[in-house]
Order: structure tokens, then sequence, then C-alpha cells
């Protein structure tokens, strides 16, 4: 690499649901969003460390019908509220359900490959941090790191290829910080 060329960055690519906040099937309502303890501390960390921190997240709700893209967004805009300004580079949203062909659908790469090319991310040295198979299987797709935490549907999970297992988002993070 030349020194007129500009490094990649590295970004931690997060989950939405039962990662970042509390797991609310089907979230509709804003004034059920819950951070997780100590996430805003963890995404503050991320940043400092010089990582792009990007939320991604399948909503298959609007797709079944059960979320308006309003109540999805009155959702987005509380969790933004308690999250404070400037912790997340990018939201990346798939509103596709389960029986759509899609290549942005987590397990599928699309939303972190949209991400790479947006923000010019090296995948390589990236991780993806969530709470499901589909989570992991994104982030191993990719190319990235990925990291199964033991929040939401990740408390009763069993081995699931992630290249690292944490309990929560800021010790995954803090995990990532330290190698």
């Amino acid at each position: 690499m030349s020194a007129s060329t500009p490094q990649k960055r590295s970004a931690i690519f997060v989950d939405r649901d039962g990662t970042v906040m509390e797991e609310v099937h089907y979230c509709r309502e804003p004034e059920k969003v819950r951070l997780f303890e100590g996430v805003r501390e963890a995404l503050r960390n991320a940043r400092d460390a010089g990582y792009r921190v990007i939320l991604v997240t399948n909503q298959s709700g609007i797709a079944r019908g059960i979320i308006a893209p309003e109540e999805y967004r009155a959702v987005h805009v509380r969790l933004l509220e308690l999250l404070g300004p400037d912790l997340l580079d990018a939201t990346y949203m798939c509103p596709d359900g389960p029986d759509t062909p899609s290549t942005r659908r987590k397990p599928a790469p699309g939303m972190l490959l949209e991400a790479a090319q947006e923000f010019d991310l090296d995948l390589a040295t990236s991780w993806m941090i969530g709470d499901t198979v589909a989570d992991v299987a994104c982030g191993n797709n990719a190319g990235a790191g990925s990291i199964l935490v033991r929040t939401g549907y990740g408390a009763a999970l069993g081995e699931c290829g992630a290249h690292h297992t944490a309990a929560d988002l800021p010790a995954a993070v803090r995990w990532i910080l330290s190698q």
C-alpha cells in the first residue's frame, strides 16, 4: 500500500434486539426500548478506539404486517435518544420476511457489504456482534469475525460457529479491544 492510499477502517456491527436493547418480540412501542447496561459506554469505547459502529437489524415484522414502518421509525428514534449522539455511524435495516429471497436479511451479508462499500471498511478486521445464529452467520458470511452474546436469544444457544462468545455487548467490545 502506498503512502497516499488511505487505510480502510474496521467496524463493529451490532444487532439491535437482544444485543443493544432488551428483546421485545416485534417491538413497536418506543416506551418498551430498554438498553442493556453498559452499552453506551461500550459503543463509545469502540468509537474512541477508531472503529466505525454500525447497527444492522432484521425487522421482518414489517413484511409480516405486525409492525408499521412508522412504528419501526418511532422505536429507532427512541433507541437513538437513549444511546445519545454520535455513537452510531449508520443503521441498516432489512424489512424482508424469512420467506422472501433476500441478499440483505441476516444471515445474508448484504447489509455488511453495503456498509463496507459506503464506509470503505475492511471486513476482515471487522466484527459482528449479535444474539442469534443468523447474526453469527451474517458476520461469517461477510468475512468478518463474529461474536455471540448471551443476552436475548443468545442465552439459550449452544455453539453456533461464532469466533468468540461473550456475556453481553460490553464484554464483547472489551474482548475485541484487547486483541
